[in-house]
């Protein structure tokens, strides 16, 4: 009856740690956003205070609006102060106002920018 017991409790440990190592990942694209700021808004909070906002904020999905003001393959800035990077390539062109939604995953205290992945364009 041991045995038997010991066979259920360690199938049970193998499927939660299974369960846990082999989780689905995010779809940010798909999720709601749970704070809409303007890139501008979202910079002055965290020269306010940085380490509140990065509470506030971390692992959250938030959709910022702003225009573009540097542009590479695969990521650009929002005035300055808010990197968005993505994971496949995008067409777009400096200057252009667009509103993107992605996962907040830090601050650059270096070069004072907000971090967003998994970013995808709501407007053109």
């Amino acid at each position: 009856m041991r045995k038997w017991i010991v066979l259920v409790v360690l199938i049970v440990i193998g499927l939660i740690a299974y369960n846990y190592i082999y989780h689905k990942h995010r779809d940010i694209g798909s999720e709601t956003a749970e704070f809409v700021v303007d890139s501008a808004d979202l910079a002055n909070e965290f020269t306010i205070n940085p380490s509140a906002s990065e509470k506030k904020y971390l692992n959250k999905t938030i959709e910022v609006l702003g225009t573009i003001t540097e542009l590479n393959d695969n990521d650009f800035t929002l005035d300055d102060n808010v990197f968005c990077q993505f994971t496949g390539k995008i067409e777009l062109i400096k200057s252009k106002v667009v509103r993107v939604k992605g996962r907040f995953i830090g601050y650059d205290n270096l070069l004072e920018q907000v971090k967003l992945d998994q970013c995808s364009i709501l407007t053109k």
